[in-house]
């Protein structure tokens, strides 16, 4: 009978491994480590544009190059309409995208947007001479529900060189942008569909 109970109570044991990656372990990643959380994106109504940013990695070259640029223009050109996305602003800075979007839906931006940045990809690294990635991770997308929101996310994207100009203390130069939708090639973009950027947000001008 002892027997019996002391092989049960050894069967029930349970013995601690040491060693090796446990799942969750580790120091979480915070600030610019951190990245885009790898969450369910929210429902997004194809009345609704989206403002898109894109971040690239440390070691590409300045997206407000000519050499450079001009990849990321013709993939606009060659992606402004595709899988029910729509490219209708932009805004290029030295290391990062800003877009405003339409998109039938969540299947629509994510396949619009997987089809964009691989051209982008492939064209900053024909120019760049190398391989690997381009993009320091996922898009972040914001869906713009209200006038007031696409009213300054367009003011924003369209401003964001004067934004960064202002924050980092350079003077801010006068005119349009020559790395944005304002003044760069028209065929880049698509006319916007969504009552919200053709009428609702206004129609003051963005200078």
């Amino acid at each position: 009978m002892r027997t019996r109970q002391a092989t049960s109570r050894q069967q029930e044991m349970v013995f601690r491994t040491w060693g090796g990656r446990r799942e969750g372990a580790g120091r979480k990643p915070t600030g610019g480590r951190a990245g885009v959380p790898h969450l369910r994106r929210e429902g997004l109504s194809p009345s609704h544009p989206v403002h898109v940013t894109l971040r690239v990695r440390k070691e590409v070259w300045s997206l407000r190059s000519r050499r450079c640029f001009r990849q990321i223009e013709r993939a606009f050109i060659q992606s402004r309409e595709r899988f029910g996305m729509r490219l209708t602003h932009y805004s290029v800075q030295g290391n990062h995208l800003h877009l405003i979007v339409e998109a039938a839906g969540e299947r629509a931006l994510s396949r619009g947007m997987q089809g964009l940045c691989i051209r982008i990809a492939k064209g900053l690294n024909r120019t760049m001479q190398r391989k690997g990635k381009v993009f320091a991770d996922r898009y972040h997308a914001h869906i713009l529900r209200t006038r007031a929101e696409v009213r300054n996310a367009v003011r924003y994207v369209l401003q964001n060189v004067h934004v960064h100009a202002r924050r980092a203390g350079r003077k801010v130069a006068t005119g349009m942008d020559r790395y944005s939708s304002t003044s760069a090639d028209p065929a880049a973009v698509a006319p916007p569909r969504t009552w919200l950027l053709r009428v609702g947000w206004g129609d003051e001008a963005i200078a």
